[in-house]
């Protein structure tokens, strides 16, 4: 009775196609598998990249830090941790600031100082060539209404300030001859300025060093938390994995029980046909003998397969493996015959000479094969 079920998609009479509704939803849901695989690939592609961007020296640092009593966080948590650091930071940094105001007046306040009070007259003084020395003109009262900008336009950190105060002196000193008071002014009051930031610049230092340890604390815990995510996602990506194999399994039997028993002599035919087959798809097959037979060797230098003790999905699995593998040889096959046409005599010999030498090469690569 095994033998007068049809081969699925074809029916009594000849003539292939699907046959019921079954076959239909069968077909359905391995198109649904298949686009969920898919998701779990792109899935696991992500999880593959972020441990090979943070390397292998840093896997099992969840463990270690867990160990070591610390919490990971969420990723929410450490953004609004590091927006609450920043605004910190932010303060502290504007303490600073305000401190520096006070070199600031004593410097603007000083006797040399009146020639940088305001941006240089260039027209007035008739100084042509100006802008030609000079890239980026600065002076007091520029940075005094940048110090006091309220709108976000402001220095945001001292650094900035003491590289424009400096500025004015290097322009002033660049501009002018060695020889003329207002660069004499100028390295008198550079001077002052500097032994003055040399007293304020621990503390600049300090700031520095809180800033840069709060930075890896940062980094840290967003990547505490980014590979907590991870391990999550590759537990989660473990157990969808075992259902995708799960559904493949019941797919596959559903087909097998609507499929007839392979016959002796097609088992006979799958076996010629094996012998056909080009070194690369012959991998292909003893991949899916291996996949039904944990004991196969497929690297083996001479590989038996036993028709006879194969299951029917696996020996189904050849028939149609093996029907479309030749089919696209043949198809192949042809379609060189056709551009071959087009050369001349001496083009042919070498096609033919080329092919010989391809197909002697593939023979010696080609495992001995026992059917």
């Amino acid at each position: 009775m095994a033998d007068s079920v049809p081969e699925l998609g074809h029916v009594a009479g000849g003539g292939f196609q699907v046959f019921s509704v079954d076959a239909e939803c069968i077909k359905q849901r391995v198109d649904e598998v298949l686009q969920w695989v898919d998701s779990l690939e792109h899935k696991l592609k992500e999880v593959e990249e972020f441990y090979s961007s943070v390397g292998v020296s840093n896997s099992g640092s969840i463990v270690k830090d867990t160990e070591k009593g610390r919490h990971v966080v969420g990723i929410r948590k450490i953004q609004q941790e590091a927006a609450r650091r920043e605004a910190v930071a932010a303060k502290r940094m504007q303490d600073l600031m305000r401190q520096f105001g006070t070199i600031f007046r004593q410097i603007t306040q000083h006797k040399c100082a009146w020639p940088f009070m305001h941006p240089v007259n260039v027209e007035g003084l008739g100084l042509h060539d100006y802008f030609e020395v000079i890239d980026k003109p600065m002076d007091f009262s520029t940075i005094k209404n940048q110090m006091e900008a309220k709108d976000g336009t402001g220095y945001k950190h001292v650094l900035q300030i003491y590289a424009d105060m400096r500025l004015v002196f290097e322009n002033a000193m660049n501009y002018n001859e060695e020889t003329s008071d207002v660069y004499s002014m100028a390295k008198k009051l550079l001077e002052k300025f500097e032994e003055k930031w040399a007293h304020f610049l621990p503390k600049v230092q300090e700031e520095e060093k809180i800033r840069e340890e709060e930075d890896k604390q940062a980094a840290t815990e967003a990547l505490l938390a980014k590979e907590a995510s991870h391990i999550k996602t590759t537990r989660e990506l473990g157990n969808e994995i075992c259902h995708a194999n799960d559904e493949l399994e019941k797919l596959m039997r559903k087909v097998v029980e609507r499929c007839r028993k392979i016959t002796i002599e097609e088992k006979r035919n799958i076996g010629l046909a094996l012998l056909k087959l080009s070194p690369d798809d012959l991998q292909k097959v003893l991949g899916i003998v291996a996949q039904a037979d944990p004991s196969f060797q497929p690297r083996a230098e001479e590989v038996s397969i036993e028709m006879d003790i194969l299951d029917e999905p696996t020996l189904w699995r050849l028939k149609f493996f093996v029907k479309d593998a030749l089919d696209n040889a043949m198809k192949k096959k042809k379609e060189e015959e056709t551009k071959t046409g087009a050369l001349n005599g001496t083009q042919k010999k070498g096609v033919s000479n080329k092919r010989n030498a391809t197909n002697k090469l593939a023979e010696r690569k080609t495992k001995r094969l026992r059917v």
